[in-house]
């Protein structure tokens, strides 16, 4: 169905996208869960976000489902990082709002996981070993399982789950460290 949307059989996209919806939301809502409650993106918008960036791409060769999601998780990362990045703008003084002093301590308490650090780690790491940094992708943003991982990377489970655990310490280092290489 990839291949028939790309040569323009609209027909093909319309089968398709229920398919891919259920599949992109079902993974935001993996990635969303980690969240803390009240997190400004919720699942749906991601999944919309992620859904109209796709429709753009119709120029993608897409190869396989393999290849979609592999796109779609990096586009899931992007996204968030891009949110990320607007949230951390505003709150250094773009778009100031006022608060009172009783309503801080209620605000300090909702920070986000540094998802720009993280993806700064991640981009070091590929340039060290791009599938590590595939295997986060995939499973922290596109919230694929080591199986799903597995399939799209076409490796085994087992180097998956020996990727996941390297790369999970790898950038654990990096992030305490405070940056790249620990800098």
């Amino acid at each position: 169905m990839l291949k028939a949307w790309k040569a323009g059989d609209e027909e093909a996209l319309a089968q398709l996208t229920p398919l891919v919806y259920g599949e992109l939301h079902r993974a935001a809502r993996r990635y969303m869960a980690r969240e803390r409650a009240g997190h400004l993106l919720q699942a749906t918008a991601l999944v919309n976000e992620v859904y109209v960036r796709l429709v753009d791409c119709a120029q993608i060769d897409w190869q396989d489902r393999a290849h979609f999601f592999a796109v779609s998780a990096q586009l899931m990362r992007r996204i968030l990082v891009d949110f990320a990045r607007e949230r951390e703008v505003r709150k250094r003084g773009g778009g100031v709002r006022h608060i009172s002093l009783d309503e801080a301590p209620t605000l300090c308490k909702e920070s986000d996981p540094d998802l720009v650090a993280l993806d700064d780690a991640l981009t070091a790491l590929a340039v060290i070993d791009e599938r590590k940094s595939k295997t986060v992708e995939l499973r922290f943003f596109g919230g694929l399982d080591i199986d799903e991982t597995a399939a799209v990377l076409k490796v085994s489970a087992k180097t998956v789950t020996r990727d996941w655990t390297l790369a999970k310490a790898w950038l654990l280092r990096e992030l305490a460290c405070g940056g790249p290489h620990g800098t």
